[in-house]
């Protein structure tokens, strides 16, 4: 045989394969249209397990900012597709599956990563940290190139500031602010201007108020800004994005990261370093200054960027009223605070860490009032050293029955609602030290800022959150207890999709199952599979996506 027919039937084979795959195989095994994935949930005794379940098509918001998102050209640069390489699952998450995208006509894919991936973005970051990103990434990220979204606010409107009868600083009624504000509601809003006097509305039809309290604006004139019905919709679409995976985050090892006594020496080199990260990565939140009025901090209506000029910090590991350790700085910086605009930092370099909480703790973190005698809190305060914190008790349904306990005797629900909804009767009245309005954390919701573990909700409970009116219940309960309410917070969010709040579609017979402590479905290869797929109670979906059916059926659990 010459070299010729050798070609010729080489040729022939891979036609022949490359229509058998891509023409015949799809159809004989329609994976695009296949809704099944594998999804991280938590029990009702408070533990994270990977289950087989089914994902969700797109709210009507979300369609509509997902024909945003192709109109605007946002796929030119962003992929969504998390391959199965180390260093891909590293960054991103888990490894995509086939029925993430079952909804998706046409499929966004993408192979350009000009811009980061987006398929594990819902979540990530706050509603907050997303429309500041479309006003001007470049408040958040310096030498971002993306492009600017703001044609898809309402606004701005120039706005003059004016004194109303009760003393308060206010806006000029006019045809712009009369369509936002009411300037007759008892209900007020309070807005706080960057320090280029740019407003963000998040909550139309109050009465405004200009609130600075560490004087963040002294102008007489702002420029007012709006959400529109697309810009919502893009958001909502962006957070959903990899949702359809449950709580995966929530065991993702990059933001499980534990630190106490980590010391790290004072070094002038370092916080010269620290200075050049701070402006590069915080200073379009925290302020330049550090007093948490960046360019950014105006849309963060919800979850104000901390004031490190204060020298108050929320999580640590150190007792009440102490500074945190750097370890506990350390914790925070990498994994950054679910729920707010705070973002995960574990993809930095630890020098990168090391050197802006060095340049926080001992130039930002100071009270300079008197210019002549600044107040450098970390030097005149050393922090406390932290408290041990052992092994969790295991779960169990008797100690969640008693953190249910404990939680009526120390009157949770007052602030979080009886459900854990962060409804309660106080909640509407609550404000942090600076006079902003914080409302209670929705515990159902699972968006925990301390982190996701028992042992977090444990650390908050014994160290109160400082700034804030959640207490420190380390003296009035004894350590049973605190751990028994954690468990009891965390069996709050049980079986509840992270997104929308509304429980997910599990049958009696499945969710005793995974509350079975012995299941142990600690990875997406060994998800529980539920008796809808197999017929069976209480297997596994082994290797689910490197099978052709996706299933390796172990010993069931219940023979």
């Amino acid at each position: 045989m010459n070299l010729k027919n050798v070609a010729l039937l080489a040729g022939f084979f891979f036609a022949t394969l490359a229509i058998f795959t891509q023409g015949v195989l799809p159809m004989l095994e329609p994976q695009s249209r296949q809704i099944k994935i594998t999804k991280v949930v938590r029990t009702d005794l408070g533990e994270l397990k990977w289950m087989e379940h089914e994902a969700t098509d797109y709210s009507k918001s979300e369609q509509l900012g997902r024909e945003v998102y192709i109109r605007e050209g946002c796929w030119y640069c962003h992929s969504q597709y998390v391959r199965p390489v180390t260093g891909e699952t590293r960054r991103w998450g888990p490894v995509t599956q086939a029925g993430e995208y079952a909804f998706d006509i046409p499929h966004l894919f993408s192979t350009r990563r000009i811009g980061p991936d987006l398929s594990r973005v819902g979540l990530k970051y706050s509603d907050e940290w997303h429309l500041a990103h479309f006003w001007d990434p470049r408040m958040l990220v310096p030498d971002s190139i993306m492009p600017r979204f703001a044609k898809l606010f309402k606004g701005p409107y120039e706005a003059k500031l004016v004194e109303d009868s009760d003393g308060n600083r206010t806006l000029d009624k006019d045809a712009n602010t009369g369509n936002i504000f009411d300037f007759t509601s008892e209900e007020k809003i309070l807005i706080t201007p960057n320090e280029d006097g740019l407003v963000f509305v998040a909550d139309q039809g109050k009465y405004p108020i200009i609130h600075t309290p560490n004087e963040e604006f002294t102008g007489d004139t702002v420029s007012v800004v709006s959400e529109s019905e697309e810009l919502k919709g893009l958001v909502d679409y962006l957070q959903k994005l990899g949702t359809n995976r449950g709580k995966w985050r929530d065991r993702f090892e990059p933001q499980l990261v534990e630190a106490s006594m980590v010391s790290i020496p004072r070094s002038e080199e370092w916080i010269d370093y620290g200075k050049e990260v701070y402006a590069r990565r915080c200073e379009g939140c925290h302020g330049v200054t550090g007093n948490g009025n960046g360019p950014a901090a105006t849309f963060m209506y919800d979850s104000r960027p901390r004031n490190f000029n204060a020298g108050v910090f929320k999580f640590r590991l150190t007792p009440s009223g102490s500074l945190p350790q750097d370890g506990d700085l350390w914790r925070t910086v990498t994994r950054g605070i679910r729920g707010s605009a705070m973002p995960s930092w574990h993809m930095l370099p630890d020098k990168v860490r090391i050197a802006v909480i060095q340049y926080i703790k001992y130039e930002l973190a100071v009270d300079r009032s008197d210019p002549e005698a600044p107040y450098r809190y970390f030097v005149e305060e050393p922090a406390e050293a932290p408290m041990y914190i052992g092994l969790a008790p295991p779960p169990s349904e008797e100690i969640v029955v008693h953190g249910k306990e404990v939680w009526q005797q120390a009157k949770c629900w007052e602030c979080h609602g009886n459900t854990g909804k962060g409804d309660g009767e106080k909640a509407a009245g609550l404000e942090d030290d600076f006079g902003y309005p914080i409302r209670p954390a929705d515990l159902t919701s699972g968006q925990f800022k301390s982190g996701p573990s028992v042992k977090d909700i444990f650390r908050t409970v014994t160290t109160g959150l400082s700034g804030t009116p959640m207490p420190s219940y380390g003296d009035a309960f004894s350590e049973e207890d605190r751990w028994a309410l954690a468990y009891f917070v965390v069996s709050l969010s049980a079986f509840i999709d992270p997104l929308t709040g509304e429980p997910l579609s599990i049958s009696l017979e499945d969710r005793t199952n995974l509350n079975d402590t012995s299941l142990k479905a600690h990875s997406s290869s060994l998800a529980y599979k539920r008796k809808s797929f197999l017929g069976l109670v209480g297997e596994y979906a082994g290797e689910a996506w490197a099978e052709r059916k996706g299933i390796e059926i172990l010993e069931p659990l219940n023979k």
